[in-house]
């Protein structure tokens, strides 16, 4: 997809598994950034969760194709990778300092910076919209909309602080063995993605352990390391003037603090969804049930899918389903009440 002229056609069945890749020079090191699009358009940048980059966290919903002609109809996508975490990335050299999540917040600025981009939609997942939610707050002119998925916005719990010191010493001692898989796995993915004795794990879980072999233990363990020690940012939600749509598995281990950021954010500008039967990470284990909110979320902004590909009927874009007065920026403001919005699906 490095050709922004083959990127973006909007009768395509599924994206194109090939990206440009860059190697950005920021404050606190080098970030490896994909670039998916026309350059041209406005700028959607993600950030993943712990251990996973755009490949293993972002895949599933890019691969649904009307997710996929609504986000390359209207975005170039800037998928950022934490540290260390890109593919085929090498052990980060041990004399490098370990960054804090205003580094990496920071180095958001500075990759934005490069591609000459000003005001941006974000989307990232558990630490990835931690990370993307501190930088809308430190650069606040710089953010259009956060798209959030089973977010933080805490301090570690005493709990969650014992367990990533557990996780972090397996890391640094034995890298990406079994345990710290199963332990990562858990925290990705619902019980019934990750099967039992008698039901075998699904196919998202099988691959998204493949991808973590790939991983260099030491590289997580200081994303890690900056994630345990990340500070408590929800007294600066209601500060935010961006429009915020969050989503979160009701199996996800960060249900509570998903409620919890969406309590403290303004009311007028946010919206939760809620998804039976699944984990944290919703991107992967049921991305079409991002669908239809993120359709009614970027119609706030004037965006929408385009009008060659076949319209499926639970679009509510469909002429039949939604009546033009809806497409109003006013109308939409109604839309994005911090409403409970349950999406059950066959499991």
């Amino acid at each position: 997809m490095g050709d922004s002229s083959d990127s973006v056609s909007i009768d395509m069945e599924t994206p194109s598994l090939s990206g440009k890749e860059y190697v950005v020079e920021t404050c606190c090191g080098y970030v490896s950034v994909s670039v998916y699009g026309d350059q041209d358009k406005p700028a959607l940048v993600t950030y993943p969760d712990l251990a996973l980059n755009h490949i293993s966290c972002f895949q599933g919903l890019f691969f649904c194709p009307e997710a996929c002609s609504l986000l390359l109809h209207n975005f170039c996508i800037y998928h950022i990778s934490p540290p260390g975490h890109e593919l085929g990335a090498a052990t980060i050299s041990p004399d490098d300092p370990l960054l804090s999540v205003d580094d990496l917040a920071d180095q958001i600025a500075d990759v934005l910076n490069y591609f000459g981009l000003d005001a941006v939609m974000c989307m990232g997942v558990t630490a990835g919209a931690y990370i993307l939610t501190l930088f809308a707050m430190k650069y606040r002119q710089r953010v259009l909309g956060l798209i959030l998925i089973s977010p933080l916005c805490n301090a570690p719990s005493w709990t969650e602080w014992l367990y990533n010191k557990v996780l972090s010493n397996l890391l640094y001692y034995y890298g990406m063995c079994g345990v710290v898989k199963e332990l990562l796995l858990k925290r990705y993915f619902s019980k019934e993605a990750r099967g039992s004795a008698q039901v075998p794990e699904s196919d998202v879980v099988q691959a998204c352990r493949r991808l973590l072999d790939e991983r260099q233990g030491l590289n997580v363990w200081r994303f890690l390391e900056a994630m345990n020690g990340r500070q408590d940012i929800s007294d600066g939600l209601r500060k935010l003037r961006c429009r915020s749509l969050i989503y979160v598995g009701e199996s996800s281990p960060f249900h509570f603090e998903a409620l919890d950021m969406t309590s403290k954010l303004d009311r007028r500008c946010s919206a939760l969804v809620e998804v039976q039967a699944c984990g944290s990470m919703v991107t992967e284990e049921q991305p079409h049930a991002m669908l239809i909110p993120l359709e009614y979320f970027l119609m706030g902004y004037g965006m929408y899918r385009p009008p060659k590909l076949s319209v499926s009927p639970r679009s509510p874009l469909s002429p039949i389903c939604i009546s033009p007065e809806l497409l109003s920026p006013e109308s939409m403001g109604l839309k994005l009440k911090p409403i409970k919005t349950r999406i059950s699906l066959e499991v």
